[in-house]
């Protein structure tokens, strides 16, 4: 699901927990050594986000690992959005570019220099999905 994260909204804010789970304490945080991303560049969005990238400036994102799923923060202008992907629903591809996708949609990452610093994340998430899923399959 998308937000618009530019104001706090506590609605919001209960729909993305409920979601993802509440983020992690600093000192969980601490001990998972971080829980969120570089910011990476942006190269290609599905239809329905087309509207929150910048036309003429370069688009960027950054991802917040949740108990539950990922949180990705885009920015246009002013503006913060956020879209929710639980463990269940996230497809990660590594081919030319780095793509998350969900439920139809997506967004693809430049996977040269700055997904790079990335890396080490981007396994971070494979590992919490594949522990949730595990978990979840259990229940």
């Amino acid at each position: 699901m998308l937000f618009n994260t530019t104001y706090i909204d506590n609605e919001i804010t209960r729909k993305i927990d409920s979601i993802l789970g509440k983020p992690y304490s600093f000192l969980k945080s601490i001990q998972l050594n971080g829980t969120g991303s570089h910011r990476m560049m942006i190269t290609e969005v599905c239809e329905p986000f087309k509207n929150l990238l910048n036309t003429i400036d370069i688009n960027y994102c950054s991802v917040e690992l949740r108990p539950k799923g990922i949180l990705f923060h885009i920015n246009k202008g002013l503006q913060n959005f956020s879209w929710a992907i639980p463990y269940y629903q996230l497809a990660i591809f590594k081919s030319d570019t780095l793509s998350f996708h969900s439920n139809g949609n997506f967004i693809k990452v430049n996977n040269k220099h700055l997904a790079k610093k990335n890396i080490k994340f981007i396994t971070k998430i494979i590992e919490h999905k594949n522990k949730f899923l595990t978990h979840y399959d259990e229940t």
